[in-house]
C-alpha cells in the first residue's frame, strides 16, 4: 500500500453536523474509505446516508457485512450493529456487547482496524459524550494508526475528546475546520510500522 487508506470517523452528541461539514469538504478523488460511526439508537430509522451523499461528492451508505471497501466512499455503522473492519478488506457488522451503552460504538471499530491494518489507518475521534473511542484510539495508536482528536474548546460535547486526551498522546490535535486538510494531507503518506 502506498498510502493510508482508511480514514475511520467516530462521534456521538453533536455528530450529525460535524459529519455533513466533512462530507463538504471530501474532494471527488479521495483516496481512502471513510469508515463512520456515530451512536445511533437500535429503534431509530436514520437517513444520515442520503444526508451525507448530498452534502458532498462521496457516497454515503450503510455498511453492510462482507462487503468490501472502496476508497472514495462513507461507510455508516448502521443501527444496533457494530462497525468492523477484516484483515481481506471486507466490512463486518459484528453484534457483541453495547460499549458506553450504544452498539454502533466507536471503540469496536477502532480495535479492528488496529488489530487488521492500523499502520494504514487515520483514526479520527470528534464531538461526543462519555468516554467512547479513547480506549480504542490508544489501540490504533499501538498498532501504528495515526490519531486524531478534535479540540476539546470547539467541540459541541467535548467528552468523547477529553477522554481521549486523558487516555493517550493524539498525532494530532485540530479544529473540525483544519481536519479536512489534514486528513487529505494523513491518507496521502506512505503508511509506517509500530
Amino acid at each position: 500500500m502506498s498510502h493510508r487508506d482508511i480514514l475511520a470517523i467516530g462521534t456521538s452528541a453533536g455528530g450529525l453536523e460535524a459529519l455533513r461539514y466533512l462530507a463538504e469538504k471530501f474532494p471527488p478523488d479521495f483516496p481512502a474509505s471513510v469508515l463512520v460511526v456515530i451512536h445511533l439508537p437500535s429503534h431509530f430509522q436514520s437517513s444520515i446516508d442520503a444526508i451525507l451523499t448530498q452534502c458532498g461528492p462521496l457516497i454515503a451508505s450503510f455498511a453492510t457485512d462482507g462487503a468490501r471497501m472502496e476508497p472514495g466512499r462513507i461507510y455508516i455503522g448502521p443501527p444496533d450493529s457494530h462497525l468492523l473492519m477484516t484483515d481481506q478488506d471486507r466490512l463486518q457488522l459484528g453484534r457483541g456487547p453495547r460499549e458506553f451503552n450504544c452498539r454502533p460504538a466507536v471503540d469496536p471499530l477502532f480495535r479492528s482496524l488496529a488489530l487488521c491494518c492500523g499502520a494504514r489507518s487515520v483514526g479520527a475521534l470528534l464531538t461526543g459524550m462519555l468516554g467512547d473511542g479513547a480506549s480504542g484510539l490508544q489501540t490504533l495508536k499501538q498498532y501504528g494508526g495515526i490519531t486524531v482528536v478534535q479540540e476539546p474548546s470547539d467541540a459541541d460535547f467535548p467528552d468523547m475528546p477529553v477522554a481521549a486526551l486523558t487516555k493517550l498522546k493524539p498525532t494530532h490535535i485540530a479544529s473540525l475546520a483544519a481536519m479536512p486538510a489534514l486528513f487529505q494531507n494523513l491518507v496521502k503518506q506512505a503508511p509506517t510500522r509500530a
